[in-house]
């Protein structure tokens, strides 16, 4: 036994290290190397197996394989004197093998994948061209299992493909079917709908056809019952009438007077008592005034705002405006915003208020006219907390009333002949306070007149 080892490991060197292959070995050799010195691992003794394998040493052939493959491969490969061991190993298990493969001469029957992993364990000479043969064989094979699964899918797939379209044309014609049942299901549907809706607007139309007839016959019935209500009225109030005069008529002839004379003494005591009443009502003192005392004229002396208008004074003359409050009894009625927003608009409502009404009393202290100040209500937020200055009257107009009409109103409400002079530059006010007798100016004339005071 000792020499054929020793015969085999020159022909180890000699002839199967001259050979190499040159691409790495097929996978399903691999897998039967490792197999092999997985099953032949156990023959050998700790001693026996290269360092990194050791620790291998005491597990099954199938862990070996499991955990242990790559680093069987790579011993067997790089370990000449381990891969000896193994092939020693493979001798004495498959003898038969071995020597047909040292013979050159593998066995035609045997599994090419068994002799190209045992070649390659043993490598004897021409092992390479044994494993390269395995492993086009295993190719060979692969790609034949792999086109005969290919052919089996592609069957399998046309089966399948060939079912699908017999159940797409199934559902198809099924579909098909239930759609044109329900598209006849549809349109009677919608006939249906067209008669209903016609039923319905006829009988709408029906409805507001007898309501109107109901509205018209409680209108006629209402109109009815209030004629017929006056009527019993008016016949009531002339029966009224005729009992009382036949009263009357009875009363008289009890009395021995006529109707006549009974109406006229009624007629004339009634006058009586109603002229006593207003007399007393209205407490009337003794007449002092003559009906030509009513009439309206200028009296010798006096002048009318008319008259300063004659005068050639410019409409911007603030001498203009003194002549006018000259005049007796003289009333200064100022649009208020509408002269602040003339002299000083940047400043807040309320300082131009102010700035004003302190203008306005000293122009009523130095004049002695009647002033009144009015501001338009609507812009204010709240209620103004404003202590009048002494001899200006503030007014603000009220919701709905604007200044301009609340300033007409005090021109029309005072009497005629009294000198009244309106302050403002709106058109509009101007012309309806010259309607009832009043003497409109611009508003720049009292800002010229009340800057001399307040400067």
């Amino acid at each position: 036994m000792e020499q054929p080892t020793s015969g085999a490991e020159p022909a180890d060197a000699a002839d199967g290290g001259a050979e190499a292959l040159d691409r790495p070995l097929p996978e399903g050799v691999r897998r039967r190397v490792v197999a092999l010195v997985a099953e032949a691992f156990g023959g050998l003794t700790v001693a026996e197996l290269p360092a990194q394998l050791r620790q291998y040493a005491r597990f099954t052939p199938t862990r070996r394989a499991k955990f242990a493959g790559n680093a069987m491969a790579a011993a067997l490969e790089s370990d000449p004197l381990f891969r000896r061991r193994i092939g020693e190993r493979l001798s004495h298990s498959q003898p038969e093998l071995a020597g047909a493969l040292e013979a050159g001469a593998p066995p035609a029957a045997a599994d090419p994948v068994d002799v190209a992993a045992a070649a390659y364990v043993l490598r004897p000479v021409g092992w390479v061209k044994l494993v390269e043969a395995a492993g086009e064989e295993v190719q060979r094979a692969d790609a034949e299992r792999v086109d005969e699964e290919t052919r089996r899918e592609l069957a399998q797939l046309r089966e399948e493909l060939e079912r699908a379209r017999a159940h797409t044309r199934t559902e198809t014609e099924r579909l098909r079917t239930e759609l044109d049942a329900a598209r006849k299901e549809s349109e009677s549907l919608h006939r249906k709908l067209r008669s209903a809706l016609s039923e319905v607007k006829r009988g709408e139309a029906a409805l507001r056809r007898s309501a109107a007839d109901a509205d018209a016959q409680r209108a006629e019935a209402a109109a009815q019952l209030s004629a017929a209500e006056s009527e019993s009225r008016r016949l009531k109030h002339r029966l009224g009438e005729a009992e009382a005069a036949l009263e009357a008529s009875r009363r008289a002839a009890r009395e021995g007077r006529s109707v006549e004379d009974m109406r006229l003494r009624l007629l004339l005591d009634t006058v009586l008592d109603a002229a006593s009443g207003l007399r007393r009502e209205l407490a009337l003192p003794p007449v002092t005034t003559r009906p030509a005392d009513s009439v309206d004229a200028v009296e010798p002396g006096r002048m009318s705002p008319k008259d300063i208008a004659a005068r050639a004074l410019s409409e911007t003359d603030p001498a203009l405006l003194d002549q006018l409050l000259a005049l007796p009894q003289a009333h200064l009625i100022v649009d208020g915003y509408n002269v602040t927003k003339t002299g000083y608009p940047q400043m807040p409502l309320e300082k131009q208020r102010l700035r004003l009404l302190g203008g306005l009393s000293m122009l009523a202290a130095q004049s002695g006219a009647e002033v009144t100040c009015v501001f338009d209500g609507a812009e204010l937020a709240a209620p103004v907390l404003l202590a009048p200055p002494r001899g200006v009257r503030v007014l603000f107009s009220k919701a709905g009333v604007t200044a301009d009409e609340l300033i007409r109103q005090l021109a029309r409400a005072e009497p005629p002949g009294r000198p009244v002079v309106v302050v403002s530059t709106d058109r509009e006010v101007a012309d309806g306070v010259a309607k009832a007798g009043a003497r409109p100016v611009a508003s720049v004339l009292l800002l010229k007149r009340l800057s001399r005071i307040q400067g």
